[in-house]
């Protein structure tokens, strides 16, 4: 897989600047360097799980296409492969097994977003028809494989298998995605109404707070969103969970402009998508339903961390009064995903 895939890069994209085949993105801002940056602010050995259980939220009042785990065990001689004594088989054996198996809908908890879950109708060929393409150019049926999605399916019909050829969470696995994180209280500064944050709302937060971002870090912002969400105990509140906490405005050109030049290497948010949904206004132009997703994981290679359990780490670090921790969060090495769950890791 050689050369460009594109003659026209999306306005204010980063296309080819890591490489015509670059499937990383700012995670190749996670140099050596960073890594020493986070060990560095290793002081107490605490740790914090940035991770929701994984059944949570519960439900699918939060996303419809979206459904909690369900474990069941695997199969052995015709049973059922859960507290089995091999007795049942003869041998006199002691031995007793439990082995299960996941139906796990990768986006459904605690999660990161590969490059390839979002991409944009663009015109890169320059020839005045837009294609479906992602990151660098990468295109959809070539790279991005799966059915059509304009094929009809029954209500007990499963789609067809989908792979990520290119853009995949195993990239982003395989990198191993460790370095400093930074962490930004909005939830200290806005409490929990639903607000919208733009530029100026994030740039007061970080000065009151003496939060410093730079080239590299791994920026968290603390919403409170996913502690409510674990309060309601696998029952969300449907009219709740989508009308509180704060979410940011991906509509602001500002905001947008201040993570590409931040040089971050991913955002983190401890809500649904990061970002407000935008319902689509008929005065405008084409644009994106999640303006955000596409500056972020289209133009810029940016992975979004969506979910993360970020509370008890966002109260600790403001009891000390500090921003900064080392941050490990490896995706699941699953071959073709494009999102997975993960167990973050903070540690102080």
């Amino acid at each position: 897989m050689t050369g460009k895939r594109w003659t026209v890069r999306p306005p204010g994209s980063n296309w080819g600047d890591f490489g015509d085949d670059d499937q990383l993105g700012r995670l190749n801002l996670l140099t050596p360097k960073k890594v020493r940056q986070g060990v560095a602010e290793v002081r107490e050995g605490r740790t914090f799980c940035l991770s929701l259980p994984l059944d949570y939220p519960g439900g699918n009042a939060l996303n419809p296409r979206r459904l909690p785990p369900v474990i069941r065990p695997t199969v052995r001689n015709g049973r059922p492969n859960f507290n089995y004594a091999q007795d049942i088989e003869e041998l006199g054996y002691t031995d007793v097994v439990c082995d299960d198996s996941v139906h796990l809908y990768s986006q459904y908890s605690t999660q990161w977003d590969s490059l390839a879950h979002a991409g944009s109708l663009f015109d890169a060929d320059g020839d005045g028809e837009p294609e479906i393409v992602y990151y660098n150019g990468y295109r959809a049926h070539e790279h991005i494989v799966g059915p059509e999605p304009a094929a009809a399916l029954g209500p007990d019909d499963l789609p067809g298998p989908s792979r990520a050829e290119a853009l995949g969470i195993e990239t982003m696995a395989a990198k191993a995605i460790q370095g400093r994180g930074v962490l930004l209280d909005l939830r200290h500064h806005y409490g929990d109404d639903y607000q919208l944050i733009g530029f100026d709302q994030l740039r007061t937060a970080l000065d009151e707070d003496g939060v410093v971002v730079e080239e590299g870090d791994m920026l968290c912002l603390h919403t409170g969103f996913a502690d409510s969400v674990l309060g309601m105990n696998r029952t969300p509140d449907p009219h709740r969970i989508h009308n509180s906490h704060c979410v940011l405005d991906g509509r602001d050109r500002t905001l947008l402009d201040w993570i590409t030049e931040s040089g971050i290497a991913a955002l983190i948010a401890d809500n649904y998508a990061v970002e407000a949904v935008h319902p689509r206004d008929d005065d405008r132009k084409p644009c994106a339903a999640e303006p955000l997703h596409e500056h972020c994981l289209f133009k810029l290679g940016l992975p979004l961390g969506e979910l993360w359990h970020l509370t008890r780490l966002a109260d600790w670090l403001r009891a000390n009064n500090r921003s900064r921790f080392l941050l490990t969060a490896p995706p699941l090495r699953l071959p073709g995903a494009v999102g997975s769950p993960v167990t973050p890791v903070a540690t102080v």
